[in-house]
């Protein structure tokens, strides 16, 4: 007897193979990596997307979410690592050598401090030398919300510093 042809993918199998097969699926995923979910719809994309239909469904996708889990895995461990490098090498802020009446560790910690919002106005502006204007294209805002963040960023430095925070002559650019 030779093999019966395929069904093909359409849009009730794929329902019905998701509603019986999605949650084995993930759990599956998950002995291998997070982002289980994210898996399980990367194999059913592949099945929809290819060319013929396999032979045997079910073991197709479990093999697809086993080597895409894998592939994730990978991913995320390289990430993490990645991340954690970076987040224990703690690159400073400022350039001690340019900044000679500033403590830059602690002036970097104090900007860490700020809103993010803030943040990005003083970088943006006294390093980037951006204007208002083209910050608040960068952010999404008006060039008055622009300046009354740094403003206020100069302010809460000034609080947290304790010493005054002065810019360049040109502070309505």
């Amino acid at each position: 007897m030779g093999r019966s042809q395929p069904e093909p993918i359409t849009a009730q199998l794929l329902s019905r193979l998701f509603a019986e097969h999605a949650g084995s699926l993930e759990l599956f995923a998950r002995q291998y990596c997070d982002s289980s979910e994210d898996v399980v719809q990367y194999a059913f994309l592949k099945l929809v997307n290819a060319r013929a239909t396999p032979d045997d469904v079910v073991p197709y996708l479990y093999r697809m979410v086993r080597n895409r889990a894998i592939s994730t895995a990978r991913s995320e461990a390289r990430r993490d690592l990645r991340e954690r490098r970076v987040a224990a090498r703690e690159e400073p802020w400022f350039e001690p050598t340019h900044l000679e009446d500033l403590d830059a560790r602690a002036a970097g910690e104090t900007l860490r401090t700020l809103p993010q919002d803030q943040r990005e106005i003083i970088v943006g502006h006294i390093y980037g030398g951006l204007t208002f204007e083209e910050l608040a294209r960068v952010m999404g805002c008006s060039s008055s919300t622009a300046h009354r963040r740094y403003a206020e960023a100069l302010n809460s430095l000034r609080e947290r510093i304790k010493s005054p925070c002065t810019e360049k002559k040109n502070s309505g650019s």
